[in-house]
């Protein structure tokens, strides 16, 4: 019974004094699985325990700003640029990408099947037919109204539906409602089999969503744990990392393409 004390002692010490990184990253990074093969190696290697909080990328700058996690991994660069220009972060680097798709139930009642992202969207803004918008200030949101705005269209009405929520949620109410929605390839792979929506517009290169991490910036934030940011940066931006992310797949196909050596 003591050896049993004695054991539990050690382990809860060891946890006490785990090395812990808090990391804001996007729920569609979350959604696809990536995560759970891409950290595991590296909090191994370096003894460090990585808390993901998964939310919109701009709540994750939002986080970043006020020195509540110690690095970013998000999808919005024009923000991303901004969020280093301003002080907030470090070190950004790239990493991954992927593209945005406009799904949509298959009968296609506004008639985008083939066309390119703006005009998909003003087809849907004409015909008045049920889109979902995240509304969250998400990389993807930002995506969404950056195409609306190409033609000065401000969606609203109630064939405009907003979640405030992230992808996969947004995704199952667009499935829902049969209604259209802008999401990010790796998010509609990995829910594939669970809603009956389907692609209708793809391959548009203002569709192009890349991927960066950025350390927060230890001067503005000297709390933040700045060494071990840098060495999951280092990590996802290694060859073994990239690997890792390139070989990641979900019913046989990539989602994500690394090219932090592009």
């Amino acid at each position: 019974m003591l050896q049993v004390v004695i054991n539990l002692f050690y382990v809860n010490l060891a946890r006490a004094e785990q090395i812990r990184i808090r990391m804001a990253t996007t729920t569609s990074t979350e959604n696809s699985g990536l995560l759970n093969e891409l950290f595991p190696p590296f909090e191994k290697m370096f003894s460090v325990k990585v808390d993901v909080i998964a939310v919109g990328t701009g709540k994750a700058l939002k986080l970043g700003e006020n020195g509540d996690v110690d690095v970013v991994f998000v999808h919005a660069r024009k923000a991303e640029d901004n969020f280093v220009e301003e002080g907030f972060g470090v070190n950004r680097r790239d990493v991954m990408y992927n593209d945005f798709v406009i799904v949509g139930p298959e009968d296609d009642p506004a008639f985008i099947r083939g066309n390119d992202g703006v005009e998909a969207l003003t087809k849907i803004f004409y015909n008045k037919s049920f889109f979902v918008s995240r509304g969250d200030e998400s990389g993807t949101h930002k995506k969404e109204k950056e195409l609306w705005k190409i033609k000065d269209i401000e969606p609203e009405g109630k064939w405009y539906l907003e979640t405030g929520q992230g992808m996969g949620a947004t995704l199952q109410l667009a499935d829902e409602k049969q209604a259209y929605t802008l999401i990010d390839r790796g998010t509609y792979i990995a829910y594939k089999g669970k809603v009956n929506l389907v692609i209708l517009c793809e391959g548009d290169k203002r569709l192009f969503n890349p991927y960066g991490i950025i350390a927060v910036n230890p001067k503005r934030h000297p709390h933040t744990n700045y060494i071990h940011a840098m060495a999951l940066i280092g990590w996802v931006t290694s060859p073994e990392g990239q690997e890792i992310i390139g070989d990641f797949k979900k019913g046989g196909k990539v989602l994500f393409h690394p090219n932090a050596y592009e």
